[in-house]
């Protein structure tokens, strides 16, 4: 092994704000001061219950990806299991998310930048 994953790190145009709509989402606190980096009106962060962290950079010139366009690939994106689809489709989108499409099982969402996320119910045991 290499190194260790420090945090994912997602561009936009506003990262307070993004960081709100991730910490409403799965939870964490916002800011948290950590000596690994300072935080500023360019970079936020949610330190995750379980201990991950995501970083939020501001790019002046971030464009989002747009989903399913091959011409805007979506880059990556992160899938986020839920207990109750229907609950969590509704909080997401009064947060300001942007459905995009649903499957059988899943769904797809875009955050309040244009990153792509899937909502995937727990399945059950």
């Amino acid at each position: 092994m290499i190194g260790t994953l420090q945090c994912v790190v997602l561009d936009c145009h506003y990262p307070a704000g993004l960081a709100q709509f991730y910490a409403a989402l799965l939870g964490g606190e916002v800011d948290r001061p950590d000596p690994r980096w300072s935080l500023d009106e360019d970079w936020s962060t949610v330190h995750l219950p379980d201990g991950r962290v995501l970083g939020f950079q501001r790019a002046e010139d971030y464009r989002p990806p747009i989903w399913p366009d091959p011409a805007h690939p979506q880059q990556f994106h992160l899938d986020v299991e839920v207990e109750d689809y229907a609950a969590a489709e509704a909080a997401v989108v009064a947060l300001g998310a942007e459905p995009r499409a649903r499957h059988d099982r899943w769904g797809v969402f875009t955050d309040p930048a244009g990153h792509p996320f899937c909502l995937v119910p727990r399945h059950s045991a």
